[in-house]
């Protein structure tokens, strides 16, 4: 190996590690934007005070993003965990299933959003 190509890889071989160290000088990342943090158009409802009723809301959302996925009609008498629920408080869960079912649907179907099937 000849002087300048020695010259060259130790310079290569600076820049790559002088290239990361620069990407940490500068600074810490940016504030979070105004709002961050609060409820979202997805959180469940503020009067669902009690875990079934913020389980049922979160699982009527995921089943609404599921039929979409799936082509599936926006009817939540679709869904195996509306209808089938037996767990504990049955009519608190499926209300709130439907609620956030709903909702999932209502958010998608804003200006422009997806149609039903």
């Amino acid at each position: 190996m000849n002087t300048k190509t020695r010259i060259a890889a130790l310079v290569l071989g600076a820049g790559m590690i002088a290239a990361p160290a620069a990407l940490f000088a500068q600074g810490p990342p940016p504030p979070p934007p105004p709002g961050y943090g609060q409820r979202g158009w997805d959180a469940p409802p503020p009067e669902f005070t009690r875990n079934i009723q913020r389980q049922g809301y979160r699982d009527g959302m995921y089943g609404a993003q599921k039929d979409f996925e799936n082509h599936r009609r926006p009817t939540v008498m679709n869904r195996d965990e509306y209808r089938n629920y037996r767990g504990p408080d049955r009519r608190a869960y499926q209300s709130a299933f439907q609620r956030g079912y709903n909702a999932w649907w209502g958010h998608q179907r804003g200006p422009g959003g997806p149609r039903p099937y």
